[in-house]
């Protein structure tokens, strides 16, 4: 156990974002994503909220400020707009601008999702059961001035 390191930031999802460079890309993905099919890397978070998820990791490593966008969400299908409105967007977005004043927001279609996924350095899968609550984010400089 640490000081100061949220207690769901298990020692194998540290590691991991310690390996992790400037502009690698992680996925906190929802209960239902495709973890296993689409990631390089699974971390096991079952039973953590994704809010909860991103709240901890943004503690630890900050957006990029060279991308934009640093924060990507999955957008809703063509047959799924207009029927659901995912709130946790709204969370989502609340939390990364708490913990980091420099979060560009984009979003990106569940097919190209998916495909930018398999490129990133890890995948968390979280047990949040919100629907569309998958999200990339891209790893900035760590700056000890």
């Amino acid at each position: 156990m640490l000081k100061g390191i949220s207690k769901i930031i298990s020692p194998e999802l540290l590691k991991v974002l310690c390996e992790m460079g400037h502009g690698d890309e992680i996925v906190i993905a929802d209960a239902n994503f495709p973890s296993e099919a689409y990631g390089k890397r699974v971390i096991r978070a079952d039973g953590i909220k994704g809010t909860d998820m991103l709240s901890s990791v943004l503690s630890l490593i900050p957006l990029d400020t060279y991308a934009s966008p640093n924060m990507i969400l999955m957008e809703l299908t063509e047959s799924d707009k207009g029927k659901i409105k995912p709130v946790i967007w709204e969370e989502y977005e609340k939390i990364a601008n708490d913990k980091d004043k420099n979060l560009r927001l984009g979003r990106m279609d569940r097919f190209s999702f998916y495909e930018r996924a398999k490129q990133a350095y890890a995948v968390i899968a979280t047990g949040e059961e919100a629907v569309y609550a998958n999200i990339i984010l891209k790893k900035g400089v760590i700056s000890l001035d």
